[in-house]
């Protein structure tokens, strides 16, 4: 399987580019965002937990996010079987965010004879990162999608997530992408990269 993480900082366009890659790779697509807006929607009690965190600017607890991630990959993989068909890979998004759910991932992969194959770096400047979650935010209806919430975000996201980064460098899967400019020029770079 192609396993891939798509890292950058809230507003940086993992999710628009992940559509992408899923359309060209054929990869199956894990939102940690997508499953926990569909919990909260559905007033579960992982949704009324994981809202409360949301709504702070602050992650999720780990031990939350890996037994939903788990579950949500043994499905995928379950579908596809069923289908009489080998997933060909899977994309996360927005996952892991920290060290410690780098290494839970890793984890949860190796039990299933995986590993990540690449992590996509999209690297935008900060004043491009609020301006996009902002604009966003006039279409998304996602209440966590304003100024005041996305300043709180991105410093949730560099003391907790940017640290990844070296972690993935280190092993030599960082693959770091500029996330400026048009839609399908910065996707060009990445599927050459994925090449």
């Amino acid at each position: 399987m192609k396993n891939i993480v798509i890292f950058g900082a809230p507003g940086s366009g993992k999710g628009t580019q992940s559509d992408k890659i899923i359309a060209e790779f054929g990869v199956a697509h894990i939102s940690t965002g997508d499953v926990l807006r569909s919990e909260i929607k559905a007033e579960t009690e992982l949704g009324k937990t994981a809202s409360k965190y949301i709504q702070d600017g602050k992650l999720v607890p780990d031990d939350l996010i890996i037994d939903m991630l788990a579950k949500t990959l043994d499905k995928l993989v379950a579908d596809a079987k069923a289908d009489g068909q080998e997933l060909p890979g899977v994309i996360f998004d927005g996952f892991p965010r920290t060290i410690a759910q780098a290494q839970a991932l890793d984890k949860i992969l190796a039990e299933r004879g995986e590993k990540v194959s690449y992590v996509i770096g999209l690297e935008v400047d900060d004043e491009e990162l609020i301006k996009r979650i902002v604009e966003r935010g006039k279409t998304s209806g996602r209440s966590d999608d304003n100024a005041e919430t996305a300043k709180k975000r991105l410093e949730t996201y560099y003391a907790q997530t940017m640290p990844l980064k070296d972690f993935y460098v280190s092993q030599g899967k960082y693959v770091k992408i500029q996330g400026v400019g048009g839609i399908d020029e910065i996707y060009a770079k990445i599927s050459n990269a994925l090449k």
